[in-house]
């Protein structure tokens, strides 16, 4: 169990599916979710990526049930919905965590590269709340959607990120009006660097890390901890009338800009 500044049951007895809910950023949201009174259904292409998390959660007494699924595929995503269903009975909490990433520039980027990207990324957001669309209405639940702070400026080697991940905030953005009237809240976290992330420790270079952090105003990385933070508030109610935003934690880091161009 993490130190938390949250009461343990601020999520009790709510239901939560976690797309990418098995490592990373989406990993530590789904564990204090757990922590915090939710049952978890967390979905992955893989499962190898589900079973670490399922034990670590259930070793401190939480439920996590697993299936398998790729969001780029809409029949897979509805029948992990209608499995979690089955499981638990309703889903009040979407989150949309599954994404793709690697460097590469645009005149190397294919475009079957790029392709792939928005639709992990984008499609796939849109594939999941579509699919749980009935089951939120039911739940007057919320969906939160993982996005990041990559194309509020521009940054190089990420053009096929930065795409999809503005498509991430249109739907955001799009969803919390047209489903407020359902009762369903619609927001977002565009997490900074985060440093104990696999991607933080593949996508930026060492020698380019000192730099970075010296345009961050807080002077320091972003942790798991930070985004799990911001997660439980915007899907607690204490959040209960923000709806259409997507919270930036990154220290103030886009303000200053970090293109490294």
């Amino acid at each position: 169990m993490t130190e938390t500044i949250f009461s343990k049951d601020i999520l009790k007895d709510k239901v939560a599916f976690i797309t990418g809910g098995g490592t990373g950023i989406t990993g530590g949201v789904a564990r204090a979710f757990a922590e915090h009174g939710a049952n978890l259904a967390i979905t992955s292409r893989k499962e190898e990526n589900l079973s670490a998390m399922k034990k670590a959660v259930e070793a401190f007494g939480g439920e996590c049930f697993t299936v398998s699924a790729d969001v780029r595929d809409y029949a897979a995503v509805e029948n992990a919905i209608a499995k979690t269903v089955e499981h638990y009975g309703k889903i009040d909490i979407v989150v949309n965590g599954a994404a793709g990433n690697f460097l590469c520039s645009a005149d190397q980027l294919s475009a079957n590269g790029f392709g792939t990207v928005v639709d992990i990324d984008t499609k796939g957001t849109f594939n999941v709340c579509r699919a749980a669309f009935e089951e939120l209405k039911k739940s007057k639940g919320q969906i939160l959607n993982i996005s990041a702070t990559l194309h509020y400026l521009a940054t190089p080697m990420q053009i096929h990120v930065s795409a999809a991940k503005a498509g991430v905030d249109a739907i955001t953005r799009n969803l919390s009006v047209e489903w407020g009237r359902y009762g369903i809240r619609v927001n977002g976290i565009a997490p900074g660097p985060i440093e104990d992330t696999e991607g933080m420790k593949r996508l930026l270079p060492e020698q380019f890390k000192e730099m970075i952090v010296k345009k961050i105003p807080l002077r320091r990385f972003g942790r798991i901890a930070d985004i799990e933070n911001a997660a439980l508030f915007l899907t607690s109610d204490a959040a209960s009338y923000v709806n259409g935003v997507t919270l930036v934690v990154d220290g103030g880091q886009w303000l200053l800009g970090t293109s490294l161009a």
